[in-house]
């Protein structure tokens, strides 16, 4: 056996033992309140209904999954929609600021384990005499480690994880919140463009009644004043006509921002044709805590702060610094493999405040109020998700209803200009009627299309209420946090 070597072993047994109890030991000790999530007022059911015609939902059922806007069957809406993960900037902001992190969490983790360090250097030294030139080559290497006896360093890592968790459900959330107004946006066009439809078919049947009161009048039936009437009818709707075109631009617009595009590289191709939203299943108010990534990102950030009190509670506590160091010092780059010339060190450090003035209770008193913070914010965030859910469907329910009203009024409006009009050519009435009927006839036509462009925004922020097709099941676990 070579000189040395027993002490050798019994060092690196005496830390390999000493590590282990230690490491054991820390592992039995956890300062801080253990996490409870929050409790938050859940209805057994929604105040309001779906509309007439829609399925009752089951406690197992849901809203849409994955790719929620397919429930409109439009494939020029599916093609934008997948736009919005890919190029909208906001959404690739809070992707970056979900992998800082999950950067934030390896960083923390780090500190569960040694740090070795090592700082070779080669010195020369002399007294002036080219003979006392003295050569020194040392290779320490350095191990140092916190025992993390209370758990601090493990809140630490429990906390980032958490905020990790959090930021991973905001961008989910972000996400939603563009998908959703990109297709309200694309709803509110071809709103525009049945208006757009009406306004031209109005303009169309404006003009023939022009040309019927002015051969009246060439005839000697009718006023000027009629003729007169006609045309400022005519040109109103013209007017209104022009002016859809800038609400089309802006709405265009602003979908091409939220695909990630300038205004110039999109253009959406009229289509007037509108449907009534179609239905889907709205579920139970206890699974919302489950779907809502705001509410997930709230619920994570409580147990973040959660894991601070104990951080702050366990700086009562002194800590346990390990520390060893070895290596090799020679005045020959040779020797320094020779055991005479080797070094070692091992020792302890515990380091505690004595006084402070209240510094660490000030410490616990402001995580302990920044946790009561999170979780009113938590249950606020709850009572919001229930209000929006509850006002789309009333919205939903209510716009419905009112839509039923206004094509009973269309068609008595139609009725009462067809039966104007056959006065007016018979010489019963005057034109005034008539432009009265018209103005009628297009404020319920518009009305009814403004309903329905009503409905669509009303089902899509029915929808991002319910929370898309997301729920809490895919949020990164602690695993996928450390890839």
């Amino acid at each position: 056996m070579n000189e040395g070597t027993a002490p050798s072993n019994r060092l690196r047994l005496s830390i390999v033992l000493g590590t282990a109890g230690l490491l054991l030991f820390s592992n039995a000790c956890m300062i801080g309140p253990k996490y409870q999530r929050p409790g938050a007022p859940a209805p057994p059911a929604f105040k309001e209904e779906p509309p007439a015609g829609w399925k009752e939902a089951q406690p197992n059922d849901g809203a849409q999954r994955g790719k929620w806007w397919k429930v409109y069957n439009d494939p020029r809406l599916d093609g934008l929609e997948d736009q919005v993960s890919i190029s909208n900037q906001n959404v690739l902001a809070a992707e970056a600021q979900f992998r800082e992190a999950k950067a934030a969490v390896s960083i923390a983790r780090a500190g569960l384990f040694p740090t070795v360090t090592a700082a070779p250097s080669a010195s020369r030294s002399g007294t002036g005499a080219a003979s006392r030139v003295q050569y020194l080559y040392t290779i320490p290497i350095d191990l140092t480690y916190q025992i993390d006896v209370w758990g601090s360093i493990r809140r630490g890592v429990a906390a980032n994880s958490a905020i990790a968790q959090a930021s991973s459900a905001q961008l989910e959330n972000a996400r939603l919140l563009y998908q959703a107004e990109l297709a309200s946006d694309y709803f509110q066009i071809q709103g525009v463009d049945a208006s757009q439809q009406l306004l031209e078919a109005t303009v169309k049947s404006y003009e023939r009644y022009v040309q019927l009161t002015q051969d009246r009048f060439d005839g000697g039936v009718a006023s000027k004043g009629d003729v007169a009437l006609a045309q400022t009818q005519l040109e109103t709707a013209r007017a209104q006509l022009v002016d859809l075109g800038v609400q089309r631009a802006q709405f265009e617009h602003a979908i091409a921002v939220l695909t990630g595009k300038p205004p110039s590289e999109l253009s959406i191709p009229a289509a007037p044709k509108q449907a009534p939203p179609p239905a889907f299943l709205v579920g139970i108010p206890s699974a919302l805590l489950e779907r809502r990534p705001d509410i997930a990102a709230a619920e994570r950030q409580v147990a973040a702060a959660n894991e601070q009190i104990g951080i702050a509670k366990a700086a009562f506590y002194p800590s346990l610094i390990f520390s060893a160091g070895a290596g090799s010092q020679a005045k020959a780059i040779g020797d320094l493999l020779t055991w005479p010339t080797r070094f070692w060190s091992l020792g302890g450090q515990l380091a505690g405040t004595l006084f402070d003035a209240g510094k660490r209770h000030a410490q616990v008193r402001l995580t302990q109020a920044a946790y009561d913070a999170t979780v009113a914010n938590y249950r606020q965030t709850v009572l919001t998700a229930f209000q929006e859910v509850e006002d789309s469907l009333a919205q939903l329910r209510i716009l419905s209803q009112e839509g039923e009203i206004v094509d009973r009024a269309v068609k008595s409006a139609q009725l009462s200009l067809e039966i104007s009009t056959d006065q007016y050519r018979g010489g019963l009435t005057n034109y005034l009627q008539v432009i009265t009927a018209q103005t009628s006839l297009l404020q319920n036509q518009r009305a009814a299309v403004e309903l329905l462009t009503r409905r669509m925004g009303a089902s899509v922020s029915l929808i991002q209420a319910l929370g898309g097709g997301w729920d809490a099941s895919q949020l990164p676990s602690s695993q996928d946090l450390r890839r």
